[in-house]
């Protein structure tokens, strides 16, 4: 129920005014210009009027009191309706008293506020809507505006019609399903593109975790196999270290002992008796060598002068028996061997019978040329002498060597008594050679053991630090757990070859896992969240699919709910339209009708250009009225005060089906006569008991039903003043 309403600032009322409306009927009265329709407006302005037109004027700064020569204007208009709230009309404010306040400043801003809070207009229309309060002003009609529901098109007369009938309420929560289905609907296809986007990285990622998962088994299988082979490879080089290092070190004492020995016995011998003899023999040999040597020159130099000595024989008996010069083929015999035989000495590289062959040649050529050049006597007389010369000198060299083969014979007996005396000390320490061998012979077996051992040692560091890496690059490959092995104590009993095809096996794995790749546990946890992700848009996009369905639901429920209202309502309301249209015309009809859709006028065909593609449009009301004694084929054929009545009969009618908290009445009885009035003074009556009224009227007839009656009046300062009248006082000033 309305309970007041305060003005200030608002238009004429410059300072605050406020109106209680404790009555059912409240009248309000005055002069024209007093400023009494600012009241209507001022209900208008609070409930959220966006029409400057509505309100007579051009722009919001229109609607601030603008001051007199006698008063200052305001700054601010602000218009408060407070309601009773006690049966709770607005069911979602939990107080008593509901104030609604809408203020407007000079800059253009406008604010609301309910209960003192600001608040948006969508939420004031809401809460009013859920009164019966709504937008289309069914429940304000203004001077002048009476027949304005007559002069609407047949869409704009249903929005009308549905406002009064109270389906804003539905309406607005269509509106708000359909803004959460349009929000559902842009959230589905935002998840969707999300999961289109999401897929191809989980795809990848999937393979991805794949290989990562097969190189985690490869790597299980690595550890597993690295576990058998770490154990048995550990153990085996301890075992093998510790051996060998203690065979190295008996074999280096051993080594050690042989060179002591060796190195004593060297000591004891570096000036004995065995080497004196030793160079007492080879120094015999050299002088034996020499002396043979010599001899053998010798012997060849005999030789020569035997050869030519033979020759000068030769050709003096030749010379002495022929007296003509003659070359003996014997001579050319011989001369051709002592050639032969010097060739044969230089191949042998004697240097010495060389020249002595040379020097026969020589000697035979000379003689061959003399033989030729020279008398028979002459040649004669030369060759004695050359056998006389060469038999001296046979001579010479026969007791050269007869004295050289007698020191030759002392050579040898030299060398015998150098030998034998070698013999006998040789015989005398056999025993220390026998000795000294079998420690050489020692230590050269030791040498190639420590030699041996020591490869075998730097073998086992080489193997040692393999071993490491290898424990390394596995630790890397498959993780702490292929080392944690448990430590043998023995040795198992088979050929290293086994432990070598292990580690063949563990490399091909290891090489496996190297191709596999896989990835790191962070491709894992992306994965997982991706998968999360994906599945949380999953449950989400069905959350969607189930929050449209029920809105869809929800939105087909309140069309079928508008429809059986508003068809219900129209018959409501063409009911009451055809009772009030009788009562106000003494007879005769009207009702409201649907249009057909396939019927469309052309201003609707402008509006249904702007109309939401993809919903259906709406069939409009048409208003089909008979006169009494009239035949009228159109509503703009009736006169003014014909269309007053009937826009009142259909406003009335409105009322009483759904009737709203409060109805404001302005002027819109200044076309009836007094036969009218008296009547619409009764339809007033009947209203009052459905709702509150406010009626802005000069009439006598309608101030005398008010039970408040308000007076505006202007003075001088152009401020618009009240004064109000009980009822008893309304009577008397009516009549």
């Amino acid at each position: 129920m309305l309970k007041r309403l305060e003005i200030a600032g608002f238009k004429s009322f410059a300072r605050k005014t406020v109106l209680d409306f404790s009555n059912q009927t409240t009248a309000i009265v005055g002069p024209n210009g007093s400023g009494k329709s600012n009241v209507a407006e001022a209900f208008r302005f609070a409930l959220g009027e966006q029409s400057m037109k509505s309100m007579r004027g051009k722009r919001s700064e229109d609607l601030i009191f603008s001051g007199t020569h006698m008063s200052a204007r305001a700054n601010r208009a602000a218009v408060a309706i407070i309601f009773d709230n006690t049966k709770r009309i607005f069911p979602k404010i939990d107080f008593d008293e509901v104030a609604i306040e809408r203020a407007v400043f000079r800059d253009g801003s406008s604010e609301y506020s309910l209960n003192g809070s600001k608040v948006r207009l969508r939420d004031i229309q809401e809460l009013l809507a859920a009164a019966n309060i709504g937008e289309t002003g069914h429940h304000i009609i203004s001077q002048g505006e009476a027949d304005r529901i007559l002069l609407a098109n047949p869409r704009e007369r249903r929005a009308m019609l549905e406002d009064a009938l109270g389906l804003k309420a539905f309406e607005f929560r269509k509106q708000e399903a359909e803004r959460k289905l349009e929000r559902t609907d842009a959230n589905v296809k935002e998840v969707e593109a999300l999961r289109r986007e999401i897929a191809p990285h989980i795809r990848f990622l999937k393979k991805q975790v794949e290989r990562l998962e097969r190189a985690e088994e490869l790597a299980r299988e690595l550890a597993a196999a690295c576990q058998t082979y770490f154990a048995i490879e550990e153990l085996y080089l301890d075992t093998e270290n510790v051996r060998v290092k203690r065979e190295r070190e008996v074999a280096g004492t051993k080594l050690a002992q042989a060179e002591a020995e060796l190195k004593a016995f060297e000591d004891r011998n570096n000036d004995s008796e065995g080497l004196k003899h030793v160079e007492k023999v080879r120094l015999a040999e050299r002088e034996l060598d020499r002396v043979t040597q010599e001899r053998a020159q010798l012997a060849r130099e005999m030789g020569r002068v035997e050869g030519a000595l033979d020759s000068a024989k030769r050709r003096s008996h030749a010379v002495k028996e022929e007296p003509y010069v003659k070359v003996p083929r014997q001579d050319l015999t011989q001369l051709q061997a002592s050639i032969e035989r010097a060739g044969d000495i230089a191949e042998g590289s004697d240097q010495a019978a060389l020249r002595s062959a040379l020097d026969a040649i020589k000697g035979a050529i000379g003689a061959f040329l003399v033989r030729f050049t020279a008398p028979a006597d002459e040649y004669m007389i030369e060759e004695e002498n050359i056998v006389y010369t060469l038999e001296s000198e046979r001579e010479v060299l026969g007791k050269k060597d007869q004295e050289l083969a007698d020191t030759i014979a002392d050579a040898r007996a030299t060398l015998e008594r150098a030998r034998q005396d070698r013999l006998a000390y040789d015989e005398t320490g056999r025993e220390q050679q026998h000795r000294l061998l079998a420690v050489a012979d020692s230590r050269a077996t030791e040498e190639a053991n420590v030699a041996r051992l020591d490869a075998r040692l730097n073998e086992l560091t080489y193997l040692a630090e393999e071993f490491t890496r290898e424990r390394a690059e596995v630790l890397a490959l498959a993780g702490s757990s292929a080392l944690s092995y448990q430590k043998l104590t023995e040795l198992p009993q088979e050929d290293r070859r086994t432990q070598e095809e292990r580690k063949r096996g563990m490399e091909r794995l290891k090489i496996r896992v190297e191709e596999a790749g896989g990835g790191t546990e962070d491709v894992k946890k992306e994965y997982e969240d991706a998968v999360a992700r994906e599945e949380f848009l999953e449950r989400e996009l069905n959350d969607l699919a189930k929050s449209a369905e029920g809105l869809r639901a929800l939105i087909a429920d309140l069309d079928v709910e508008l429809h059986k209202t508003f068809s219900e309502g129209l018959t409501k309301v063409n009911a009451s339209f055809g009772e009030f249209f009788s009562l106000m015309f003494g007879g005769g009809g009207a009702k409201l009708v649907l249009e057909e859709l396939n019927v469309v006028e052309e201003e609707e065909d402008e509006e249904s250009e702007q109309a939401e593609p993809g919903k259906p449009r709406k069939a409009g009301i048409e208003i089909s009225v008979n006169l009494p004694k009239k035949r009228v084929q159109s509503l703009m054929q009736l006169s003014g005060g014909e269309r007053a009545l009937t826009s009142i009969a259909l406003i009335f009618a409105m009322s009483q089906v759904n009737p709203p908290p409060f109805l404001i009445l302005d002027e819109t009885d200044a076309a009836l006569d007094e036969a009218n009035s008296r009547r619409y003074g009764d339809m007033i009556d009947n209203l009052a008991k459905k709702s509150q009224l406010i009626v802005i009227s000069h009439n006598r007839e309608t101030m005398s039903r008010a039970g408040i009656l308000y007076g505006v009046t202007m003075g001088s300062d152009g401020i618009s003043k009240l004064l109000s009248v009980r009822f008893e006082e309304a009577v008397q000033v009516a009549k």
